[in-house]
């Protein structure tokens, strides 16, 4: 006797919905860039996967680690959900580990007293916010691009990060919602 054909279809259709379903859990998730705090480095729209087990694998949905494999370094671009709302994914760079003391000073950022060098590399033309200034920083051994809107206001911050948290800033500095607006 044959069986009917959603059987025959779920059957056909449920290895592979599986296998996708492990990958995105556990390995990559695509993931849409939601706003311009990341340009130039990312634009708004651009579409990436985030490797989900670079730091440790976790269980999906209670988000606990079952695994560890390595720690976040300055100068990561990491998606992360909001504190304030987890149901909210954000993009940012790492620029403070647990314990680092930050500074955040006319648009210039120090990291226990060290300031970040930043190379100054003319005017931004691309997508939104031409003629940004655009630079060249380096956290540690990351060297990344920003982005500087000088008619807009830049915000100040000073802190030392707590244990178990991390800072964040997006590449677009003057245009990013990040941990200096805690």
């Amino acid at each position: 006797m044959r069986e009917p054909v959603a059987v025959e279809y779920a059957r056909s259709f449920f290895p592979v919905i599986l296998i996708v379903l492990l990958i995105r859990s556990f390995l990559f998730e695509p993931f849409r860039i939601p706003s311009d705090s990341m340009m130039p480095t990312l634009l708004d729209g651009d579409f990436i996967f985030v490797n989900k087990y670079a730091y440790g694998l976790r269980l999906p949905v209670i988000n606990s680690k079952i695994v560890a494999i390595d720690e976040p370094h300055r100068g990561d671009v990491i998606v992360f959900r909001l504190p304030s709302d987890p149901s909210t994914n954000y993009i940012k760079r790492l620029i403070g580990l647990p314990g680092d003391h930050i500074v955040v000073r006319d648009r210039q950022v120090f990291v226990n007293g060290e300031r970040m060098a930043v190379r100054l590399d003319g005017v931004y033309q691309g997508h939104g916010h031409t003629g940004a200034k655009i630079g060249f920083e380096q956290l540690g051994t990351v060297e990344h691009r920003v982005l500087y809107l000088m008619d807009r206001y830049t915000r100040d911050y000073e802190q030392t990060v707590p244990e178990g948290h991390y800072f964040f800033m997006g590449d677009n500095r003057d245009n990013s919602l990040d941990s200096r607006f805690d």
